[in-house]
């Protein structure tokens, strides 16, 4: 018989956590939500709601905390009764911020509060959300750029952003802490990519912006960039199976379908919807790095053109069984939504 565990899903508003709670509901667990705002609890139950396989007594199942990664209150009491700590709140901006603390620092302070609490609490067993970003962020590899779970983002690389500098350095501080100050606490965490599929809700975060963007032609021409693609769902799967999986016990895993030019991506989406108006040209790379002298959007991208980032998905087919979603399914799931509910202009 299954054993029932109550689970404190941190960010619980947030594009993955949403569909992480619904994977512990569905599968039998309780969860503890926390969010920064109570006002956004009908928000996360509404959302849920219509894909329970059971929503009867939801309200019984699902209960709320309020947290803020920058603040310790109530962090410590969040954590009583509960046997898993999923932490994936983490702030994820459209654009990079001029300052780069405003990142690093929530990222990196507020996995340490929910880790010294959950020690504290005597809880054990951590997933925690990092990003590919840990790991792809670094100067080329000599050979083919394939990266797996041994390879980590340099923080002082010049091509590093705001965000993959947070999430690596906060990744890094879990580690470290769990090395240094928590040996009882059993750590993975979670690498995935860009995360895209179906959304339960309209409130998906910065990652399907960039199919909004490309459904609603906003750019003449796309950078010569690509990244690796994973559908929310099988993310969320990840982070529900490496729970009680002993064998993801201290590793890192990586979530990725396949990687995907922009320019892949966005004939995927002219194929199903040919009326629209979504750039098809590359734009020369010399054009872009131009641009990126005064755009500081543009400029996160330059050390990523032509850089063809393969990873290495093995470890999560193999320890967590997971067969992923196509990437090309993952796409048009999200573009779908998006054009469903009007949000493409």
């Amino acid at each position: 018989m299954k054993e029932i565990k109550t689970v404190l899903v941190t960010g619980a508003s947030g594009f993955i956590a949403k569909h992480i709670v619904l994977e512990l509901l569905n599968a039998g667990d309780r969860v503890v939500g926390s969010l920064r705002s109570e006002s956004r609890r009908d928000e996360v139950r509404d959302a849920i709601r219509p894909h329970l396989d059971r929503a009867g007594d939801l309200d019984q199942r699902l209960r709320f905390v309020t947290l803020d990664l920058d603040k310790d209150d109530g962090w410590l009491e969040a954590m009583s009764g509960v046997d898993v700590l999923m932490h994936t709140a983490s702030p994820l901006p459209m654009a990079q911020p001029r300052d780069e603390n405003e990142l690093v620092r929530p990222a990196v302070d507020g996995t340490l509060r929910a880790l010294q609490a959950a020690n504290a609490a005597g809880i054990h067993r951590v997933v925690l959300t990092s990003s590919s970003a840990a790991v792809t962020n670094a100067a080329r590899k000599v050979d083919k750029e394939r990266f797996d779970e041994s390879d980590w983002s340099d923080p002082l690389w010049p091509g590093i952003t705001p965000y993959s500098k947070s999430k690596t350095l906060a990744e890094r501080a879990a580690w470290d802490f769990v090395e240094s100050k928590a040996p009882g606490l059993e750590l993975t965490t979670i690498n995935p990519c860009l995360v895209l599929g179906r959304p339960l809700d309209d409130h998906y975060g910065t990652s399907l912006r960039i199919v909004e963007r490309l459904l609603r032609g906003r750019d003449p021409m796309l950078p010569n960039v690509g990244i690796g693609v994973v559908d929310v769902k099988d993310v969320a799967r990840m982070h529900v199976r490496a729970m009680t999986a002993a064998s993801t016990v201290g590793k890192r895993i990586i979530g990725a379908a396949e990687f995907m030019w922009f320019t892949e991506i966005a004939g995927i989406l002219k194929a199903a919807y040919p009326h629209k108006r979504i750039p098809m040209r590359t734009a020369p790379d010399i054009l872009i790095r131009l641009i990126g002298m005064f755009d500081r959007s543009i400029r996160s991208i330059v050390p990523l053109l032509g850089r063809h980032q393969e990873l290495d998905n093995a470890r999560a087919r193999t320890l967590l069984d997971i067969d992923f979603v196509p990437a090309a399914e993952s796409v048009r799931a999200a573009a779908r939504y998006i054009m469903e509910r009007g949000l493409a202009g």
